[in-house]
């Protein structure tokens, strides 16, 4: 029997090879030469962060081989080249000169880390070369370090935030506790999370900030010193193995048997599925329930993922495959790969994507795809999220007048 998931395949296929594009499809070309491609450069921190990174790419690959095998963009195949940039910016803006002189890719897309997503975003400015960020958070890509040439796809830190405060309110707690990783991404969450409950909760004390090296927590001392300040709860912004290292410290000292936690990525399932029966049950997270979306467009990515790797998505599966989604819109929509193209096609572009419909906003090239939002639990020995629902980047944006005072006139001008 054909069935009712591979009908809705079938269907999601079909809007794939227009990309679920506002007015038209993509233009098949049965006699295509080889050479007609477009070359999409993609770099990133693959070694550093495999958990999401792995996954990420797995995404990028499947997005490609759909809309190729439905004919390409504009008459041209796609073609995926990836190069790692070790984490770290300098290697960064080398790895994105040899990707655009060299190999001669006609975009540049990628980056996972927040200060090195900053630095391809200033080497595209300077360079005039249209970026999509795919994975970043921190909030300065778009708004006060934003430049014309770069877009982002995933929610910036003010959003993942700003879906967390309406718990963090509900909790009613004076005094907060928080711990993060000292870099970019983390300062900046922290900076909006101090801002943003303080605003919907005055009196709020934060008695504990523990501020960590990235990948390199001392969980112990951390939970001690979090202990020790005797918070009513707690805000975490950890994530990898840095957060695996941190809940088993907590569990073993029963740090987090009556505390409150809301936590930033937690239940997404790169960092999820390693904490098994050690999940800290009731923590608020943002994340990826991916076995708990019940829509047409999601059970085709699903499937057609299953089917392909034969292991479900995590959510750098689906940013992987929406960064691939983005570019062939834009570049359908552009008719080309010119910079100047591309930046106008992409202000507004709209699109389908397996969590719904996502816009580039002209405002700051931040696209409004969102993320889940629910309580952490143990189901079959497994870490699960649950009560979860989609939150909608497009309703967790600060005001119009604070994006435009936060990001420089300077940055819109050729």
């Amino acid at each position: 029997m054909f069935g009712i998931k591979r009908y809705r395949q079938a269907i999601f296929s079909g809007r794939l090879a227009g990309l679920a594009l506002v007015c038209s499809g993509l233009i098949a070309a049965p006699s295509l030469s080889v050479s007609q491609t477009i070359k999409i450069g993609e770099l990133n921190s693959y070694k550093s962060q495999p958990a999401f990174l792995g996954p990420y790419k797995n995404g990028m690959q499947l997005a490609v081989d759909q809309i190729n095998d439905k004919g390409g963009v504009n008459g041209k195949q796609l073609e995926l080249i990836v190069r790692d940039d070790h984490g770290n910016p300098a290697d960064a803006v080398r790895v994105a000169e040899e990707l655009l002189s060299r190999d001669k890719v006609d975009v540049l897309t990628g980056t996972f880390l927040s200060h090195v997503g900053m630095a391809v975003s200033d080497y595209a400015r300077h360079k005039k070369r249209f970026f999509l960020a795919s994975e970043p958070l921190t909030d300065k890509m778009v708004w006060s370090d934003g430049n014309r040439y770069t877009y982002r796809l995933r929610n910036s830190t003010y959003m993942q935030v700003a879906m967390l405060i309406p718990a963090a309110v509900k909790m009613n707690k004076k005094r907060w506790a928080i711990v993060y990783p000292n870099y970019e991404y983390g300062q900046s969450a922290v900076r909006t999370f101090k801002k943003l409950l303080s605003e919907a909760q005055p009196d709020v004390e934060f008695v504990s900030e523990q501020a960590t090296p990235l990948g390199k927590v001392d969980a112990g001392s951390v939970v001690q010193a979090l202990a020790d300040a005797e918070p009513d709860a707690l805000f975490n912004v950890l994530f990898a193995t840095d957060v695996a290292r941190f809940v088993r410290a907590g569990n073993q000292r029963h740090v987090f048997d009556d505390l409150p936690v809301v936590s930033m990525l937690t239940g997404e399932p790169e960092y999820l599925d390693p904490l098994g029966t050690e999940t800290p049950e009731g923590w608020v997270v943002t994340g990826y329930p991916w076995y708990d979306i019940d829509t047409p467009e999601h059970e085709a990515f699903l499937s057609a993922y299953q089917e392909r790797y034969d292991d479900h998505p995590r959510l750098g599966t689906l940013i992987g495959y929406n960064t691939i989604l983005s570019l062939a819109a834009g570049i359908d929509k552009a008719g080309s790969t010119d910079t100047e193209d591309l930046i106008e096609a992409f202000s507004g572009l709209e699109l389908m994507t397996p969590v719904g419909q996502i816009r580039y906003r002209e405002l700051d090239n931040q696209s409004t795809m969102g993320a889940h939002v629910g309580r952490l639990a143990i189901q079959d020995g497994k870490g699960v999220m649950v009560d979860s629902y989609y939150a909608d980047g497009a309703d967790v944006q600060p005001d119009d007048d604070d994006v435009r005072q936060w990001r420089p006139e300077s940055a819109d001008q050729p």
